[in-house]
C-alpha cells in the first residue's frame, strides 16, 4: 500500500509540475516553457487561407497524386522561405483520388498574415526556366525579329524542375553578377547530352519565355552547372537566385478564393472555445462529485490530470489546434468521463456483493476494462478512417485531436484512475461504502 500511496503522490507532483509548464509556457514569456507554445490555426491565431485549383489535365492518370504531392512540397517550400510561422499546405480533392474528373486543389493557410495581397504574393509566379537549342531556321536567318520563339528555339527537355540550386556568382573578367545553378543528378546526365550533341549551337537560358541569354555550347559540360549572365545588378541577381531556388510548379495552379481572419476574430474564438471547455469541465466536475461522491473527486483529479497530458502531446507533436480541434478535445473529456463511469459502476456492483472495498475496486476495474477497451477501439478506428481519408484539414484535425483524446482517456483511466482509488485504502464501513455509493438519496 505504502507503494501504491508513492505512486499516487509522484502522479500528482508530476501532473503539477506538468500543470505549470503548460500555464508558463502561454503566462511567463521569460520561462524555460515558453520554448513550447500551442500551434494555433487560421481560425484562432489570424491569417489567410488560400485555395488553389490545380490543373492535372495534361497529366497522365497515375502520376496525377504523385503531381500533387510534388506541388504541395513546391508551394510548403516556398512559404516557408518567407518564415511564416507553421503554414498548412494540403491537397484537397472533389472526388475519388486518381479518379477521372476529380477536382484537385490546394488549401494554403498562412497564420498570422493577414493581408490578402501580401498572402498571395508570398505563393506568387514561379519562374519558369528554359533551355532550348537554336534550330536550323534560326541559324539561317539573317534577322530573327519577326520568327517566332518556337520556330527559333526548340526545346531540349531541360527545365527549371531538373534545378537543384541557384546562387550569385561574379564574372572573372567583368566583375558583372550572376546566376550559377546547379542541376540534380538527372538533370546533370540530360545537360551532359545536350552540350554533348550541340557543340558550336546556340542554348538560349528562357526565363518566363522570353530569352534571357544565348551562349554558345564550347564543350561538353560534365559537371551538371551552368551560368546565366543577362545584364544584372547586383539585386535582380538576388531576385532571380531567389526565386528560382523556390522551384517550378510542377502543375498550372489558379486561384480560386481567400479568406482573411483578423486576428481579433481569431482571438474572440480561442477564448470562445477556451470558456466552453472550462464549462463543460465544471459541469462535469460537479456531476461526478455530487452523483458519484468520493470516486467522483478523484475521477475530476483524473480528468485535470488528462488535460493537462494531452495539452503536454499537443505541444511535443506540435499539434495544430483549431476550433474543431477544441470540440473534438471537450468531445474526449466525455470519453474519459465514459470510462471512469463504468470503472464506478462496476465497482458498486463488487460491493453489493459483499466484497471489502479494496477487493471490489480491483475487480471492478478488472470488469470495466473489457467494456473501456471496446468502445474506446470503435473510436479510435473511426478517428483513424476520418483522418486517412478525409480531404478536408479541418477533418483531419478533429479527428486527429479527438484519436490523441481517447488513447490519453484510456491511459488514465487505468493509471491515475486506478491509482488514485487505491491509494485512499479506507476500511470497509458504513462511511466508505456510502462514500463509494452513487445517487443523491442513497
Amino acid at each position: 500500500m505504502t507503494k501504491t500511496r508513492m505512486g499516487a503522490i509522484l502522479l500528482l507532483i508530476a501532473g503539477a509540475f506538468l500543470g505549470y509548464g503548460i500555464y508558463a509556457s502561454s503566462n511567463v514569456p521569460s520561462s524555460y516553457f515558453s520554448k513550447f507554445p500551442f500551434q494555433l490555426g487560421l481560425d484562432l491565431n489570424g491569417g489567410t487561407h488560400l485555395t488553389y485549383k490545380a490543373d492535372v489535365s495534361k497529366i497522365a492518370g497515375g502520376d496525377v497524386n504523385s503531381a500533387m504531392q510534388s506541388l504541395r512540397d513546391v508551394i510548403e517550400r516556398r512559404v516557408n522561405l518567407f518564415g511564416v510561422t507553421e503554414p498548412t499546405v494540403q491537397v484537397e480533392t472533389g472526388g475519388a483520388l486518381g479518379s477521372e474528373g476529380a477536382d484537385y486543389r490546394l488549401a494554403v493557410e498562412l497564420p498570422g498574415v493577414t493581408d490578402v495581397k501580401q498572402a498571395v504574393e508570398l505563393i506568387g509566379k514561379t519562374p519558369s526556366l528554359e533551355f532550348r537549342i537554336a534550330t536550323e531556321a534560326y541559324k539561317n536567318a539573317t534577322s530573327t525579329e519577326n520568327m517566332k520563339l518556337e520556330d527559333a528555339f526548340a526545346s531540349t527537355g531541360l527545365d527549371g524542375k531538373y534545378l537543384q540550386k541557384a546562387v550569385v556568382e561574379l564574372d572573372p573578367t567583368t566583375r558583372q553578377p550572376t546566376v550559377g545553378i546547379t542541376f540534380n543528378t538527372e538533370g546533370k546526365a540530360l545537360f551532359a547530352k545536350i552540350t554533348k550533341e550541340n557543340i558550336g549551337q546556340v542554348l538560349a537560358i528562357f526565363l518566363d519565355g522570353q530569352p534571357i541569354t544565348t551562349p554558345v555550347i564550347r564543350s561538353e559540360i560534365t559537371d551538371g552547372k551552368a551560368q546565366i549572365s543577362g545584364n544584372f545588378d547586383t539585386k535582380s541577381a538576388q531576385q532571380l537566385v531567389r526565386d528560382l531556388n523556390y522551384g517550378a510548379l510542377p502543375v498550372p495552379i489558379e486561384l480560386l478564393s481567400t479568406q482573411s481572419v483578423g486576428p481579433t476574430l481569431g482571438a474572440k474564438v480561442l477564448k470562445a472555445g477556451i470558456f466552453s471547455g472550462m464549462i463543460a469541465f465544471i459541469v462535469i466536475a460537479t456531476f461526478l462529485i455530487i452523483w458519484y461522491r468520493l470516486p467522483g473527486v478523484v475521477a475530476v483529479v483524473a480528468l485535470a490530470l488528462y488535460t493537462i497530458l494531452n495539452l503536454v502531446i499537443f505541444k511535443l507533436l506540435h499539434v495544430t489546434l483549431t476550433a474543431a480541434g477544441i470540440a473534438a478535445f471537450i468531445l474526449s473529456i466525455g470519453m474519459a468521463v465514459d470510462a471512469n463511469i463504468l470503472i464506478f459502476e462496476r465497482t458498486k456492483e463488487e460491493l453489493k456483493r459483499g466484497k471489502n472495498l479494496d477487493s471490489a475496486i480491483r475487480e471492478g476495474f478488472h470488469r470495466a476494462w473489457t467494456s473501456i477497451r471496446d468502445s474506446n477501439s470503435s473510436s479510435i478506428i473511426t478517428a483513424l478512417v476520418l483522418y486517412y481519408f478525409a480531404s478536408s484539414s479541418v477533418v483531419k484535425g478533429f479527428a486527429l485531436i479527438f484519436g490523441i483524446g481517447v488513447l490519453t482517456s484510456m491511459f488514465t483511466a487505468i493509471t491515475a484512475t486506478r491509482t488514485l482509488l487505491l491509494a485512499l485504502n479506507m476500511k470497509d464501513g458504513k462511511i466508505s461504502r456510502f462514500l463509494f455509493s452513487s445517487g443523491i438519496l442513497k
